[in-house]
Formats: structure tokens, sequence, C-alpha cells
């Protein structure tokens, strides 16, 4: 019965944490003002789809990294996470700063090949791998 409480527990969980994403990052696109679709679709990799998918990744690998750092940091494992949360502070900013200029210099909405949609979650996942980072970093100080 636990077992069967904790994984409805971990679902709604995922779905909470897609819907704050989804959220946050129409939130950001309104923001930068290219929430509009585009009037005709491109279709293929452009140019700033490919910056906007590697702005995404490098975030994706902040906040995961940073995720672990801070499990164990939790958990007082090894040197405290301290590795990863600095890899997560490194790969945090920047990738929110591309995913900003992805935003920036979009001329268009999604759909337009500006990677706007690619740099929006880039921008917002940075933020969230930053911040997992200071976490991190601060927990795995407090225990020394």
């Amino acid at each position: 019965m636990t077992s069967m409480k904790r994984t409805l527990a971990f679902t709604f969980g995922g779905l909470a944490a897609a819907a704050l994403f989804a959220g946050l990052v129409h939130t950001a696109m309104v923001a930068a003002g290219v929430s509009e679709p585009a009037a005709t679709t491109v279709y293929g990799m452009t140019s700033r789809r490919a910056w906007a998918t590697g702005a995404g990744a490098l975030a994706l690998t902040g906040v995961v990294v940073g995720g672990f750092a801070l499990g164990r940091s939790v958990r007082h494992i090894g040197n405290g996470g301290r590795g990863g949360a600095v890899v997560a502070l490194v790969a945090g900013p920047i990738a929110a700063v591309n995913g900003g200029l992805v935003l920036g210099f979009a001329t268009g909405g999604p759909g337009s090949g500006n990677g706007v949609v690619g740099g929006a979650g880039a921008l917002v996942l940075g933020l969230i791998g930053m911040a997992l980072g200071a976490l991190a970093l601060r927990r795995s100080r407090s225990v020394d």
C-alpha cells in the first residue's frame, strides 16, 4: 500500500513540476514579447534552434548535477557534493544567459525557427540549476 502511495505521490509531483515549468516558460516568453505563434512554421534545425538546444542541454545538465549534489550534501556523502554544486553554479548562469540572448534576438514566436521555446526553457532551467547548486554548496559548507 505504501508503494502505491509513493508512486502516486511521485506521479502527481512530476505533473505539478511539469505544469510549473510550462508556466514559467510561458511567462518568460510573454516577458520577452515572443509568445505569439509564427504565421508560417519553419521546420528543421536552424542555427538559432541549435543554439537554444545547446543552451537547454547545458541547463538540463546543471539541473541534474545540482540535484545530485544536493542529494549528496543532504546525505553527507563524500565531499558533500561540492564539485557538483560548482558545476551547477557554472552551467546554470551560462545556460540562463544564452537562453536570454536567444529570446532577445528572436524576431518571431514559436515555430519561427528562432529557438524561442528552447531559449525560454534554457533560461528557466538555468536559473533552477543555479539555485540547486547554491543550495548544495551552502549545505555542504554547513556540514564542515
